[in-house]
């Protein structure tokens, strides 16, 4: 049995100010953030890791220049973290305003990333690349950490269901993972990967809100970092 306490906040870092998007409701939204142009008010954090534990899993949330092998300019978001237990969730959220009130839609979205885990090579507790499942969904309240109780050890646990690694939950969805296609597991450079999901169904809130979803959910026990650079999304009924 979890026991849930409220112990405070882990890192989340406020990389914009989250604002209002329509003024009306709407039964099709489509919106593309495009992160070379700022953070186009998404927020970054962590979860499924010890409390306090934040200084040994390196993580780290920032604006940073694109790698040098995408021979683009520019800075993105930049998200990295070293899995030490076997379980690591980073992610993005965002709130659309708007909506209908207490509304099912159905969520189409495309996220663009840079990253250097290659295609078929090992690693501890899964591959740097297939075992770094990306999720994407949407939740009608706040998606946070919340302290859970588990074994005697408090740990940050997201308090919307994402579900956990390979599966999917009521608010996530496994639509890809972070292989980047090349194959040589030693020099591993950065490459752009797009990875979509389509149909994924949503619910916005009694306010007519709605917090956008996008992470990884990490099976591999190692440094996982990437840069997102855009992300699409078309909500409709």
């Amino acid at each position: 049995m979890r026991e849930r306490r409220n112990r405070g906040w882990p890192i989340l870092m406020l990389v914009a100010v989250v604002g209002c998007d329509a003024a009306g409701p709407a039964d099709l939204v489509e919106r593309r953030f495009d992160f070379l142009l700022g953070d186009q008010g998404w927020v970054a954090g962590f979860a499924d890791y010890p409390v306090g534990g934040e200084e040994a899993m390196a993580l780290v949330v920032d604006r940073r220049p694109l790698p040098e092998e995408l021979d683009e300019q520019g800075e993105a978001v930049y998200i990295a973290g070293l899995n030490t237990s076997d379980d690591l969730f980073m992610f993005l959220k965002r709130r659309i305003d708007g909506l209908e009130p207490d509304r099912a839609y159905r969520l189409t979205i495309r996220i663009e990333m840079a990253t250097n885990a290659p295609t078929g090579c090992p690693g501890i507790g899964g591959a740097p690349g297939e075992s770094v499942y990306v999720k994407a969904g949407g939740a009608p309240v706040e998606p946070v950490p919340d302290v859970v109780a588990e074994a005697g050890t408090d740990l940050w646990r997201m308090n919307v269901d994402k579900g956990q690694q390979a599966a999917g939950g009521e608010h996530a969805r496994v639509i890809g993972d972070v292989a980047n296609g090349l194959t040589d597991c030693l020099d591993t450079p950065y490459r752009r990967k797009e990875v979509r999901g389509s149909d994924i169904p949503v619910t916005s809130g009694a306010d007519g809100s709605l917090w956008l979803l996008v992470g990884t959910d990490s099976g591999f026990e190692g440094l996982t970092a990437l840069y997102y650079l855009a992300i699409d999304v078309v909500l409709e009924w």
